[in-house]
């Protein structure tokens, strides 16, 4: 059985956000948001949707920082105060059983060799396929309608 593990961004890539004032926020176009709607904020750090009058930070992330013409950056959520949050081998987090997501397949150069889009409730069932594929060395979850990225599947 090929077997996977959910990767969370490091909350200490982001510690920094609760100390900046407004306009140093502005000035690194970040935007301090109050949460109004659940769901519709997925924090990366917890790989969960932030509940409503949270505090989120909406920042543009170099989450593909490789050598490939891969190589990507874009906008994610993070939850003010938050540790990273780890998830059980095979466990699929809570947030994308209500979202239609992009999966995105990468080899070992970093290059894409698998995309497609499948509804969150059966996630599970396409990476244990995906992962069929030995070529597959880590797949990247955006969600599909806004293509923001949400976190790193890694094979294990």
């Amino acid at each position: 059985m090929n077997n996977f593990k959910f990767e969370a961004l490091n909350h200490l890539n982001f510690e920094y956000l609760n100390d900046l004032s407004e306009a140093e926020l502005a000035e690194n176009t970040i935007k301090k948001m109050k949460v109004d709607q659940f769901p519709g904020f997925p924090c990366r750090i917890t790989l969960e949707d932030a509940q409503i009058d949270e505090m989120v930070f909406l920042l543009n992330y170099d989450f593909h920082n490789v050598s490939s013409p891969y190589r990507a950056s874009g906008p994610v959520f993070v939850r003010a105060n938050q540790l990273t949050k780890t998830y059980a081998q095979n466990e699929i987090p809570v947030m994308f059983n209500h979202r239609l997501l992009s999966i995105r397949g990468y080899n070992k150069e970093a290059m894409m060799i698998f995309a497609d889009v499948s509804e969150g409730q059966f996630l599970k069932d396409k990476l244990l396929q995906i992962l069929e594929n030995p070529e597959i060395e880590y797949i990247h979850l955006h969600n599909a309608k806004p293509g923001c990225f949400n976190c790193t599947v890694k094979r294990i």
